[in-house]
């Protein structure tokens, strides 16, 4: 890259930015609205003084242009349903009567009503409300979310973007409703959804929006010609109307492919890419169809997914070389700085050293300021900032924390035995049913229990200290007594200790491992007010002691029946992590599944009988483009295989997974070798049964039949229909009876009426099919 200063000044701007604020005051308030302590108008004012925060933060960063519309009391996708009138039938009276009371009836169900089904957004861990479409869909617009906002920035001075779900996307993301056919496709409603979005349009432009972005990632998935059709037609239509603002049209994650050509052609202002590697084939692709004369280009060349400090120079190169491929060049991130922690500034418990690596939402945005300057007035005006970049990208290559021989050695000495299991499936299942004992359909749990306010309390008392460790533990063991205690006494047949001493399911494993780091203050939201602090995988992996083996066999020692150990899986613990960018993933995959089998195997010596890990990631992780399936999913089924390869037959491996669509993955799910999953199906009306059972799956599996993400306590006799839904696609001797997921965010007296429901049903079905 030379010094030359670029023709037209480089702009600075971001898609999006992190919403819960510095102490997730916006949790706060929403769960305090919940609870009827924060007033409505007290949640609006928080969300507005957050709004108003973050845009003088980005705006005194430098940011010249700031997002709006961005910010989302529960999820974006969401917002974009109730701005285009898209109100499932069952929450229209709920809506009508209070907005925002039915706004969150569609995000968590009522005692009565069920909420929208929730999946993950592409492949990260992010959660959006699934829209529900139908052939009677009637939209109509309704702008003033997006007004509102932007008039609120506009108001105190700053240049503004309003950022929408573009409507294709928003489309390709939809499902049929309940009771329309399951072949409808939402597409077909894209030319009654397009004068909603020209309405908004309008109304943006009228409230003084010279900028507007719809954002449109679906389309860096492969997409049939009649989806790449629709995508012209659309950006052909709204590109086309007189009354609007300019229109930028973003994608990200990965390469937009075929539908490159159809957005550069379109007839709208200027286009938002992905030039991170993820993308990196985006670059020639746009050399190929001859640039974006005439238009503006937004350049994705931070990573706006992970938190490693960017490599400036090669940005600057990416962004000289696009210079002349776009009438003007703007610097971004990849996509939303929603998918990374705040400030990586107030993690004062990580090394100074180590944190010189790490770039979070505010960090990174100083880095698109300091590529927008480089590339607006030349590299000589960002001399020193080039310096100290090149410095930290140097300690971290060097540091010994990022190799461990012995680890090395290790991983390289893996053999393909080590990935197996010593009988066949159904040798080991009828090891296992000996061994066991268990009924038919037999019930359990996902694995944590509610995570009481009292068992919070008491981690803060002992990183604080203000108890020690062992009044610590004692609370553990009396808490653990009484999980076991209540699933004795409501009748489940395959037990867990309920995870009281775990903070999340990666975290507490990545603290007790080598290579990983922890933060504080690192929150991401996964949906809602739910934000995990996704711990940082910088070095090499293993396992100094045993993690799991002491709560579990103390827990064994309380009941006569199972208890399960359990772990998180490998791809797991990369997908829920910030992972090391120096390395492919399938090798730091093969360091945490080696940790894991001496787990695994520690359990084993222990007594336990039944072991689940876990891997609800690993739908979610697949790429968005099918070329790149199988490499994935190959090295994916294999850390799995070898962290669970060395058991016994007749110990029962368990998995785990949720929130995610599973019809693509059925092969690999197979692959795995588990003798039991259990999957979320509570949502979706048992679609993943059916898709097991036209895939011929041999195993057991529990798909759920109780929803844990909404507080609603399913009636027994629910849970019995969805388990009879369940019985036409797996036979009775296969099928498990659990919830979708953990149990960890619900209260204790949802939790008990839930679970002897669930018992209930399963004794009711049980006894149905004994009967006949």
């Amino acid at each position: 890259m030379t010094s030359k200063p670029a023709a037209a000044a480089a702009r600075a701007t971001v898609h999006g930015y992190p919403r819960q604020g510095q102490n997730r005051e916006l949790k706060k308030a929403v769960e305090g609205y919940w609870k009827g302590r924060v007033t409505a108008d007290a949640l609006r004012d928080t969300a507005a003084e957050l709004r108003r925060t973050n845009w003088h933060r980005l705006a005194e960063a430098g940011i010249d242009e700031v997002p709006t519309g961005d910010f989302s009391y529960y999820d974006h996708v969401l917002d974009t349903s109730v701005m285009v009138g898209a109100v499932p039938a069952r929450h229209r009276a709920a809506v009508e009567a209070d907005a925002l009371d039915g706004y969150f009836a569609m995000a968590r169900g009522t005692q009565d009503v069920a909420p929208l089904e929730m999946t993950k957004w592409f492949d990260t861990n992010y959660h959006y409300l699934v829209p529900e479409l139908g052939p009677d869909t009637v939209f109509t617009a309704d702008s003033a979310k997006q007004v509102g906002e932007l008039t609120q920035a506009l108001s105190v001075g700053l240049a503004a973007r309003p950022v929408l779900v573009g409507p294709v996307t928003y489309l390709l993301l939809a499902k049929p409703a309940p009771g329309v056919a399951a072949d409808f496709d939402p597409l077909t409603l894209l030319d009654r959804l397009l004068p909603v979005y020209a309405q908004v349009l309008a109304d943006l432009r009228a409230a003084g929006a010279q900028w507007a972005q719809l954002d449109e990632p679906a389309l860096v998935q492969d997409r049939t010609p009649a989806e790449l059709n629709a995508a012209a037609r659309a950006y052909r239509e709204l590109g086309g109307l007189a009354d609007r603002p300019k229109l930028l049209v973003a994608s990200y994650f990965d390469r937009l492919g075929d539908a490159l050509p159809v957005l550069a052609k379109a007839p709208v202002d200027g286009l938002a890419l992905d030039f991170t590697e993820a993308a990196a084939a985006n670059l020639d692709a746009l050399a190929a169809v001859g640039g974006l004369p005439g238009k503006r280009l937004v350049a994705g060349v931070v990573n706006g997914r992970n938190i490693w400090v960017n490599d400036l120079e090669k940005s600057l190169t990416t962004l000289g070389t696009l210079l002349g491929l776009a009438d003007q060049v703007d610097v971004s991130a990849s996509c939303s700085l929603l998918h990374v922690p705040l400030d990586a500034c107030v993690e004062h418990d990580i090394e100074p050293q180590i944190l010189r690596w790490l770039a979070f939402a505010r960090q990174k945005t100083t880095e698109i300021v300091t590529l927008a300057k480089g590339l607006a007035e030349g590299t000589g005006t960002i001399t020193a900032e080039l310096a100290a970049n090149r410095a930290d990208l140097a300690s971290r290559a060097g540091s010994p924390i990022t190799r461990d021989p012995a680890v090395r050695a290790r991983t390289a000495a893996v053999t393909d035995a080590a990935g197996r299991r010593s009988q066949p499936y159904g040798e080991r299942a009828a090891a296992q049913r000996a061994h066991l004992g268990l009924p038919l359909l037999p019930t359990t749990t996902i694995g944590s229990f509610p995570q009481t306010g009292e068992l919070r309390t008491a981690r803060a008392d002992l990183r604080a200290g203000r108890i020690d460790t062992a009044g610590y533990e004692e609370r553990i063991r009396a808490e653990i007594q009484e999980v076991i205690s209540f699933q004795e006494k409501t009748g489940l047949d395959v037990l867990v200790h309920g995870e009281p001493e775990r903070n999340d399911m990666v975290q507490y494993f990545a603290e007790q491992l080598t290579g990983y780091l922890a933060t504080q203050h690192g929150w991401v939201q996964s949906y809602g007010t739910r934000h995990v602090r996704p711990p940082i995988l910088a070095g090499d992996i293993s396992r100094p002691e045993p993690m799991t083996v002491r709560w579990t066999t103390y827990a064994q020692s309380l009941t006569g029946r199972p208890v399960k150990g359990m772990l998180t899986g490998p791809v797991t613990m990369l997908a829920w992590s910030f992972v090391r960018d120096d390395q492919p993933l399938g090798d730091t995959a093969r360091q945490v599944a080696l940790a894991l089998r001496d787990e695994v195997g520690d359990l084993e010596a222990a007594g336990t009988s039944v072991i689940q890990v876990d891997e609800p990631a690993l739908r979610e992780t697949l790429p968005l483009r099918a070329a790149d399936h199988a490499a994935y999913l190959g090295w994916a089924t294999e850390a799995f295989r070898l962290t669970t390869g060395g058991v016994r037959p007749d110990t029962q491996i368990h998995t785990h997974m949720c929130y995610a669509e599973f019809g693509d993955i059925v092969q690999a799910i197979d692959d795995l070798d588990a003798d039991v999953i259990s999957l979320e199906a509570a949502r979706s009306h048992m679609q993943v049964a059916r898709e097991l059972a036209a895939h011929g799956y041999p195993r057991e599996a529990g798909p759920g039949v109780y929803d844990i993400h909404s507080p609603r306590v399913p009636e027994a006799g629910e849970a019995a229909a969805l388990l009879r839904t369940g019985l036409e696609a797996i036979p009775a001797e296969r099928l498990w009876v659990n919830p979708d997921c953990g149990l960890k965010t619900r209260g204790w007296p949802e939790t008990r009426s839930s679970l002897e429901n669930l018992v209930a049903a399963a004794r009711t079905v049980r006894g149905e099919l004994t009967a006949s």
